[in-house]
């Protein structure tokens, strides 16, 4: 077997109906929490409303941020961020697909960290772990992985440039993953995140650079994507 390094610091929480222990896993690490989402649609409304009860009944403070868009902007990255340092939140829970997950995630470090969060692409600025806020992601699609990834990936608006803010203090401290928040998600969106995460695991075990251990995981989720 050839060497290998590892290392993933998410905490991964899986199961059907574990959304309700949201309001648990969120007051553990901060007692005021900005929520991050898209704008309410009637299929993910009702899931916001649930989460921001459980965790209110939990004592934590909700401030709810539905800013994220899809291929998230510096520009709604820039606004949560703002929002989060008025309301001096201390935990941020990103709840949506990838694109929501890393606006939850760039705003972890806008809010903690000096000018536009754009400046901190690609280690353009350092991003300083001991500063950046705990980050929470419940997934409702099965495709981008952003919930265990440590990369955000964002667009300036003016210049149009695509880019990610890259370091480990990214990761989310938990990832919360409940089967049940895909059901309402539309059938062309199942397909599209389903061959996505073929298309990770496929990249993955053609890369020269892989490893035996990585090939386990690349295989198996082949395997079980397939069925």
């Amino acid at each position: 077997m050839n060497d290998f390094n590892y290392y993933h610091p998410t905490r991964i929480q899986f199961g059907w109906g574990r959304i309700n222990e949201i309001g648990k896993i969120v007051v553990r690490n901060g007692k005021k929490c900005l929520l991050v989402t898209v704008k309410p649609f009637p299929a993910m409304e009702g899931l916001f409303t649930r989460v921001k009860r459980l965790c209110e009944e939990a004592g934590v403070d909700v401030i709810h941020y539905d800013g994220a868009v899809p291929e998230p902007t510096d520009e709604c990255v820039n606004i949560g961020s703002e929002i989060a340092l008025e309301r001096k939140v201390d935990v941020i829970v990103g709840v949506g697909g990838g694109s929501t997950i890393d606006t939850a995630k760039a705003i972890a470090v806008g809010a903690t960290h000096d000018g536009d969060v754009w400046d901190y692409r690609l280690g353009q600025k350092r991003i300083d772990g001991k500063k950046i806020l705990p980050i929470i992601a419940v997934p409702t699609t099965g495709g981008t992985g952003s919930e265990v990834t440590n990369m955000a990936v964002i667009k300036n608006k003016e210049d149009k440039i695509k880019s990610a803010l890259a370091s480990w203090d990214l990761t989310p401290s938990i990832a919360l993953i409940d089967p049940e928040l895909t059901l309402t998600v539309p059938s062309y969106i199942t397909a599209s995140t389903g061959f996505d995460a073929f298309t990770h695991c496929f990249e993955t075990f053609i890369n020269i650079n892989s490893s035996d251990f990585i090939d386990l995981f690349a295989l198996e989720g082949l395997k079980k994507i397939i069925q």
